[in-house]
């Protein structure tokens, strides 16, 4: 994920990045540099060279990385792929706010092979409230006509929809208003919190009991087994939604992770704006610097990187888990849930994740619909 762009257009009033208790991102510049952006290409060419990738996921993130203008981003693509070994596949995406784009600015993105990333709340403006500028304005009528420009004029550049669940909403018909935006995937993204700040809707968990069998309330799981039931049961697959096929997927024993589920190790590092090598934004929702390494693109490989010891707790899978987390039957479905969700101020990153109720109970509530269309079945 290289970071093209340090700030953002919008202010959205959830935003953990920028209203978190991280602030390193007003000491950095707004925008990368040539250098740093050439600098960074040249360190994924020698990642992917030393290691004999067949391909690398370069996502270009921000802030709003489209303040940097699509011609930037598509220039440094091309350089990205220009510079790695013969046989290696660059998969770009860029993930944007959409208030920016414009139909030039997607024919110049799909020209270069880049992929096109949403983040809405919702498919109606009451979904999005949240989501204003700067100066309190809402973002919505800007973004909902980007989304509709992609749809409609560039559909094979259209990655995906990213949204942070909210338990307020209905959560069907919030499914239901992205199906309208006719999205090929859904990422539906939990909102970062942790035991000691945590996510809207949860009471202060301070003194509760941690793990599996806590039996607190699951607005979050809830929310999630009504839209999973709404998906599940359409008589077809209108779009792929990341959380739900993974875990249909690890239930079955099939080897799939994604940041909230499994056991597989975490392969994404950050480019900052100024070069820096810093571990996944996430982790900037659980104190200031916590995504630091110490590392840049300058004096240092992607593979000291993976020696960094935060990096390397997320390569460790069970082992890097809470004692709790270790003897649960979910074990190797939730993975612990995202390590971000973990922290508790004091005792750092081995608890379970503050999810852990609501992680449970869209488990086996999958669990529970997957032995059901299976009944019967040979063995």
């Amino acid at each position: 994920m290289v970071k093209v762009h340090g700030r953002c257009n919008l202010a959205c009033r959830y935003c953990y990045l920028y209203e978190g208790p991280d602030h390193t991102w007003r000491d950095r510049p707004a925008a990368a540099s040539p250098a740093v952006l050439g600098r960074t290409a040249d360190r994924i060419a020698e990642h992917a060279a030393a290691h004999r990738l067949g391909g690398v996921a370069l996502v270009l993130h921000g802030g709003e990385p489209l303040l940097a203008g699509p011609d930037r981003l598509a220039a440094f693509a091309d350089t990205v792929r220009a510079r790695v070994p013969t046989g290696c596949t660059v998969h770009a995406t860029v993930q944007t706010n959409a208030t920016l784009l414009t139909d030039a600015a997607v024919a110049t993105l799909a020209a270069h092979g880049i992929r096109v990333g949403i983040s809405l709340d919702g498919g109606l403006a009451a979904h999005n409230a949240l989501r204003t500028d700067h100066a309190g304005r809402p973002s919505w009528p800007a973004a909902v006509r980007g989304a509709r420009l992609l749809v409609d004029r560039h559909p094979d550049a259209f990655a995906g929809i990213l949204t942070v669940v909210d338990p307020r909403t209905d959560p069907v018909e919030m499914y239901v208003s992205l199906l309208a935006l006719r999205p090929p995937a859904l990422d539906l993204l939990l909102p970062h919190g942790n035991w000691s700040a945590p996510p809207p809707g949860m009471p202060d968990l301070t003194h509760l009991p941690m793990g599996p069998g806590s039996r607190r309330a699951t607005p979050y799981g809830d929310w999630l087994c009504a839209v999973f039931d709404r998906w599940w049961a359409a008589p077809r697959r209108a779009t792929r939604v990341r959380l739900f096929e993974e875990c249909v997927a690890l239930l079955l024993g099939l080897p799939a992770a994604t940041e909230s589920l499994g056991l597989d190790p975490l392969n994404a590092v950050v480019i900052e704006t100024d070069g820096a090598i810093e571990q996944v934004d996430s982790l900037k929702s659980a104190y200031d610097g916590a995504a630091a390494t110490g590392l840049d693109v300058f004096r240092h490989t992607f593979d000291e990187a993976l020696g960094h010891p935060g990096v390397a707790a997320r390569q460790a899978g069970a082992r890097a888990l809470a004692d709790a987390c270790r003897t649960c039957p979910l074990l190797t479905v939730c993975g612990g849930g995202h390590y971000a969700h973990r922290y508790r101020a004091g005792h750092g990153f081995r608890n379970p994740s503050v999810y852990c109720a609501d992680l449970e109970r869209l488990v086996r509530h999958v669990a529970d619909r997957l032995a059901e269309a299976t009944a019967g079945d040979p063995p």
